[in-house]
């Protein structure tokens, strides 16, 4: 005897639509639909955009088990998300250009959470060998990178957000941050400044070459005093970056131009050189990477240069649908210039 619970289960499934429905609803074949949903440019945009309608009308949801046994795809993109305290919203950022990027495209993303360095092996592992994703999304790049070394090795589709040093090319989405730190050091110097100081990630990012060598060129072009900031780094918390801005700033022959290539930081530099009673701008330029628009609203206000993370998300995206395609892997490299991001 059915129960109430099991003639409700059957009258859903007998309700939940299929292609079989949205083809007789747009007068065309079952195949029709369904490359239509796969977006097969052969169908044409109208027919296309005509069939997606009438799916969203109708509720339409794929049998992703089906579609995997069928196809041999999961539909499913997977972001690795580490956390990233000095830069605020970052994960909110990317994901919404990631989700822009997926549009249209079947796939389904994942988020999922890395609190370190000693779960890195373990998820991207678990992943791969389960083939619980067909493409891996990641950031927080280093020289000699162990998770670009196993999926290249794996062949399997991923795209960083950040380059590494490895003679093996792979796909990247990455910041001119060479072009940031040489830009803020121009900029302060021709407000003045004399002495320029920045504060960089720890040696374990790539990123941290590619400031540096901005920075330094900016100060072999201009023969400019400078100063690399010790005692803390960009991945220090935002007391410890004060403490040690704090204890540099008090001593003499102070810099006076800093470059910050954080929101966090540059508020806790912000904070440190009030609380000497230094005025920002006049007796101390500064030049902050932001990401969120926050140093739009801090006064006084300071130099900003701005990275668009929702772009680099929507990047990351694009070419790594195409690495699923088998694009040629040395077309799968963007860099966002500053000149593309707007200057605040």
């Amino acid at each position: 005897m059915k129960t109430g619970e099991n003639r409700l289960a059957e009258k859903t499934q007998d309700q939940r639509p299929t292609q079989k429905s949205i083809a007789s609803k747009a007068g065309v074949s079952v195949g029709a639909v369904s490359r239509a949903l796969a977006n097969d440019p052969k169908i044409a945009a109208d027919t296309r955009q005509r069939i997606l309608s009438i799916a969203t009308e109708l509720g339409y949801t794929p049998d992703r088990a089906a579609q995997r046994l069928r196809t041999g795809k999961t539909q499913v993109i997977n972001l690795i998300l580490p956390p990233h305290d000095e830069i605020f919203g970052f994960g909110t950022s990317i994901i919404r250009g990631i989700t822009r990027g997926l549009e249209g495209s079947g796939y389904h993303l994942v988020v999922t959470p890395d609190f370190g360095a000693d779960d890195h092996g373990d998820v991207l592992t678990r992943i791969v060998k389960n083939k619980l994703a067909d493409g891996i999304l990641f950031s927080r790049t280093e020289p000699n990178d162990p998770r670009v070394r196993y999926l290249s090795e794996a062949n399997f589709p991923f795209v960083s957000h950040g380059r590494t040093e490895l003679a093996t090319p792979h796909a990247y989405v990455d910041y001119d941050n060479f072009g940031f730190a040489y830009e803020a050091a121009l900029r302060m110097i021709q407000k003045g400044a004399d002495k320029i100081a920045i504060l960089l990630p720890p040696s374990t990012l790539t990123f941290r070459q590619h400031l540096l060598h901005g920075f330094m060129t900016a100060v072999r072009e201009t023969g400019v005093a400078f100063e690399i900031i010790e005692g803390a780094t960009l991945e220090s918390s935002a007391e410890q970056i004060e403490t040690a801005i704090s204890e540099r700033f008090a001593k003499a022959h102070r810099p006076n131009g800093l470059i910050l290539p954080g929101e966090v930081s540059g508020l806790a530099a912000l904070a440190a050189i009030q609380d000497l009673e230094l005025t920002p701008e006049k007796d101390v330029r500064m030049v902050v990477k932001q990401t969120s628009g926050l140093f739009d609203l801090t006064r006084p206000k300071v130099g900003s240069i701005y990275e668009d993370l929702a772009t680099a998300g929507f990047q990351m995206a694009t070419l790594l649908r195409k690495r699923i395609d088998n694009a040629p892997i040395e077309s799968l490299q963007y860099v966002q210039p500053i000149s593309q991001a707007p200057n605040r």
